[in-house]
């Protein structure tokens, strides 16, 4: 325990600048997705907001959410979006991917968030704090820390191709890659579960109190 301890803490500072611009990374695209939702003009949230309108409408005529459905689609979204970043990181050109890919998803929590705000306000932000907050809470820092693996395995592999030390063998650094990764796979199902019987029924109770 202690021993994995130190390799933890000395993985984090080692790489706190990769962790560091991740996040930022992250934030960035957060930050644009609720400017994007600024930026909409009144019949393009109208029509989008048609929509999620409709959704809570089935959810108010009693179609009641199948949970185990939306715990395998979210689950099985994870592991796709995970392994990406894992493959992403074995292929040195894959790296800018990896940058998008955390962008794109701070992007769509930042736009989610921002436009049920938006077109709800208080009761907006109710929702999203009790709907879309408790999975990302667990998925953002397994999404962090996935990609900042990828990007710092990567660069080892950079550093290997064009060391002219060839001593040092890719192996155990490759084979903790896939240890954290399936850890990281491990972790996304309770993220998944959490998504599926926490935040789907707290959204469900609220949705039928406001209409």
């Amino acid at each position: 325990m202690n021993n994995n301890r130190i390799l933890l803490l000395n993985h984090v500072k080692e790489n706190a600048i990769i962790y560091l611009f991740m996040m930022i990374l992250f934030l960035t695209g957060i930050v644009f997705g609720a400017i994007i939702v600024n930026s909409m003009n009144f019949v393009q949230k109208q029509d989008l907001f048609f929509y999620l309108e409709r959704f809570f409408g089935e959810i108010v005529n009693e179609q009641s959410i199948d949970h185990i459905t939306i715990l395998k689609q979210s689950f099985f979204y994870h592991i796709k979006y995970l392994l990406l970043l894992f493959i992403l990181g074995l292929s040195v050109v894959g790296l800018p991917i990896v940058w998008i890919l955390l962008y794109i998803k701070g992007l769509v929590i930042g736009f989610s968030v921002g436009f049920i705000v938006n077109q709800l306000g208080f009761k907006g932000l109710l929702l999203a704090a009790l709907s879309i907050a408790p999975q990302n809470i667990l998925i953002i820092p397994i999404y962090i820390i996935a990609g900042t693996l990828s990007m710092v395995f990567s660069l080892t592999l950079i550093n290997k191709l064009f060391s002219r030390r060839n001593s040092q063998t890719i192996f155990q650094p490759f084979s903790r890659y896939v240890v954290i990764f399936t850890m990281l796979i491990v972790a996304s199902f309770v993220a998944a579960l959490v998504e599926a019987f926490v935040s789907n029924a707290a959204m469900e109770t609220l949705i039928k109190s406001f209409y």
